[in-house]
């Protein structure tokens, strides 16, 4: 952060100042994707004959009906049977001639006591409530109402489990549960563990706990690919620790979740300013099982580019009490600002890596599995890496030298990259302090041609012959060895 400080100069300070005069600006309304609670702006037009895919589903329908067609249907469903059957029953006291001889002690009517429509009506409410009130009841000289009472018994029975069913999945069902869950009603934008990140913050009101919750977001942004198609609501994944198991959430107290805007994220060349001409919305999705019924439950929300925060933090709400930890909700949605560069990620790697060139080794070991030469030559052939001293690049020039060796002496942090290929005592001496890099060079290259000398010495002649090329290396060694290798090939 310091040297973004140097870079930056006094931009970096105008962070806080322009970030809460932003905020007062009048925010710029437009149509959202899916709203703050959760309910998705999308109608479904021109279906055609498609519509007849609603009715092969109708308990469905009737479920995703409102309530007050809900409670339409039920009351008409139950009105239209009660009078169908009433009628039956009528009509079969009518056809017998039952109406007519209600006061004849020695005829047996089909249904005893029914005499009119209203007395049908309630013997049918009797008989489907299972009231019985022992006035009114069926005889057995009444096949044809027998047969009806059967009909009216198994049509009784699917009405009740069709609509008394419907009715109890609507009022149990989970979205009703993430009414209880929240969302922050702003997301934001600063640094946290040195890297710019992207974070909102959920809650759950209830002590009931939400069992495997997990949460996503997506970034739904329109772009348009090289062939020219135009893509109006693009959806991107938006990472929020999928790859470290972050986004499996334990919801029992408000929990900030986080996004980091690196290199892999779409927001990696967003800045302050950049983020007052662009056109996003985030779209978060919890989704967990609810304790209490074993339902799943999905709760969403959405967050558009003028309710991103830069610069800002959210409250703390939890605090430490007489042997429990209490929430404030009051400071839920609460956030201040704090020093935040205006510049997008993208532009801070970049002025690191000028600030600091050799920080190139580490860019390349951070990724895959890279040698240390391949580190080496990429900061040689970088144009933004400072030269070595003119002594070292002299000497990079001769053939007799390793490349790795003679530019281990270009700084202390090259020269510790490279010195755990060296021998121990080349190590010891080469991290001595005090010690000028003109002279760390003359002894390193000394001690590294002593060093190789003695260890070909202590090969078999076969690979003292390999290794010298096929003849013998007695001008390269001290005269004992020179003897001492004589007798071995004699």
């Amino acid at each position: 952060m310091s040297a973004l400080r140097k870079k930056f100069g006094s931009d970096y300070q105008v962070v806080t100042t322009t970030s809460s005069s932003h905020q007062k600006d009048k925010r710029r309304k437009r149509q959202r994707f899916v709203d703050k609670n959760g309910r998705c702006n999308v109608q479904h037009g021109n279906l055609g004959g498609e519509t007849s895919r609603y009715l092969s589903d109708l308990f469905t329908t009737l479920v995703d009906l409102k309530w007050r067609w809900n409670l339409f249907i039920f009351i008409l469903t139950y009105t239209v049977a009660w009078l169908f059957m009433a009628s039956m029953w009528w009509v079969i006291a009518y056809i017998r001639g039952d109406l007519n001889r209600t006061h004849d002690e020695k005829y047996t009517p089909c249904v005893a006591n029914v005499y009119n429509f209203p007395s049908a009506f309630l013997f049918f409410i009797e008989t489907e409530a299972t009231i019985g009130y022992g006035h009114r009841y069926i005889t057995d000289k009444c096949p044809e109402g027998i047969i009806l009472f059967l009909f009216q018994s198994i049509l009784g029975s699917i009405v009740d489990a069709f609509l008394i069913g419907c009715m109890f999945i609507k009022m149990s069902q989970p979205k009703k549960r993430a009414e209880t869950l929240m969302f922050s009603e702003n997301a934001a934008i600063s640094m946290r563990d040195g890297k710019l990140t992207l974070m909102f913050r959920v809650g759950n009101l209830r002590n009931s706990h939400m069992v495997s919750a997990q949460i996503r977001c997506k970034l739904l942004k329109s772009r348009q690919t090289p062939e020219g198609e135009f893509l109006p609501l693009d959806q991107l994944e938006l990472d929020v620790g999928f790859s470290t198991g972050a986004d499996q959430l334990f919801l029992v107290s408000p929990l900030t979740i986080c996004h980091v805007i690196d290199n892999k994220s779409p927001f990696y060349e967003l800045s302050q300013r950049s983020m007052q001409t662009e056109q996003f919305e985030i779209v978060v999705i919890l989704e967990g099982i609810v304790e209490t019924t074993g339902m799943t439950c999905q709760a969403r929300t959405s967050y558009t580019e003028d309710e991103v925060l830069w610069g800002h933090r959210f409250f703390p709400v939890i605090s430490l009490e007489e042997g429990f930890f209490k929430v404030d909700y009051s400071q839920f949605h609460a956030t201040f600002e704090v020093p935040t560069p205006p510049y997008s990620a993208k532009e801070q790697d970049e002025a690191l890596l000028m600030s600091s060139p050799l920080m190139a080794p580490s860019l390349c070991n951070s990724g895959e599995k890279n040698s240390s030469l391949d580190c080496l030559e990429l900061l040689e052939d970088s144009e933004s890496t400072n030269k070595l001293p003119a002594k070292v690049q002299k000497m990079t020039g001769r053939d007799g030298l390793p490349r790795k060796l003679l530019r281990m002496s270009s700084t202390t942090s090259e020269m510790t990259y490279s010195l755990g290929e060296l021998p121990m005592k080349l190590q010891r001496i080469s991290s001595v302090p005090g010690v000028s890099e003109e002279k760390q060079v003359t002894k390193t290259t000394k001690i590294a041609t002593e060093a190789i000398s003695k260890s070909v010495a202590d090969l078999p002649p076969k690979l003292q012959r390999l290794a010298g090329g096929g003849g013998r290396m007695d001008g390269h060694l001290p005269p004992k060895l020179r003897k001492m290798n004589s007798d071995r090939f004699t």
